[in-house]
């Protein structure tokens, strides 16, 4: 049964390793990272704001309930599917669905609200051109920042029970932060073994980009950036 490993943050990891088990994948949940709500003040995250923009399912997940309440009647305008569904279940009563690509749904935006402010929820670590191509077609963002990303440090002997001593032969990683992290663990001497032949799947370039070193790992890149196409990265492994 092939082994893979799961980078990503709760309550994530626990939905891909059910998902990978129905597939007859053993995964093995380590998060390098971890979200913690920000505090975030409900009085500056309307002003004259238009419409509402999230990115990242985290970012509406964290938002404390004022702010949700200051925004909800404002259409809110999601990257994707899994963005979409955490901001209707926070209460946001009109979500526009984008199609998974943040550049795309800059665009749309910027389309829709020309001149006009947009209040965008969003973690402090955060790629930046959804926001600078926003206001390069003069679009004003306000960004509200409900979470913030930290790694989670684990020792050899941590990573090495959880691995039950044995190689992976899969890496899923879905954040930059988590793939400079999962850089350095396979350059541990005392883990070096357990990555060794392992296949890196990365959800986009910039991913990618974060764990390259020129070490000769071998890394691919999902088609798009969701996690069907990540996961179907994974066919063919012994």
């Amino acid at each position: 049964m092939p082994r893979v490993l799961v980078t990503r943050p709760e309550p994530g990891a626990s939905r891909t390793a059910r998902r990978l088990q129905e597939t007859g994948i053993q995964p093995i949940v380590l998060p390098l990272t971890e979200t913690v709500a920000l505090p975030a003040d409900p009085g500056f995250v309307t002003g004259d704001a238009s419409a509402v923009a999230i990115t990242s399912a985290n970012a509406v997940r964290h938002a404390s309930s004022e702010v949700i309440a200051a925004l909800a009647s404002l259409p809110c305008h999601a990257v994707g599917a899994k963005t979409a569904e955490a901001a209707r279940k926070r209460g946001f009563s009109s979500v526009i669905e984008g199609s998974g690509d943040a550049e795309a749904l800059a665009d749309s935006i910027a389309a829709a609200f020309p001149g006009k402010a947009i209040t965008y929820l969003c973690g402090r670590v955060r790629f930046p051109v959804f926001e600078q191509r926003l206001e390069a077609a003069g679009v004003r963002v306000r960004a509200v920042e409900t979470y913030d990303t930290l790694p989670v440090p684990y020792s050899d002997g941590t990573i090495l029970a959880q691995l039950s001593g044995q190689p992976v032969d899969a890496v899923l990683l879905y954040s930059a932060k988590a793939a400079a992290a999962m850089q350095a663990l396979t350059k541990r001497p005392a883990l070096h073994q357990a990555f060794e032949k392992a296949r890196f799947l990365a959800l986009s370039a910039r991913i990618a980009a974060a764990f390259d070193d020129g070490a000769g790992k071998a890394i691919r890149i999902a088609a798009r950036p969701d996690e069907e196409a990540l996961l179907a990265l994974l066919e063919g492994l012994p």
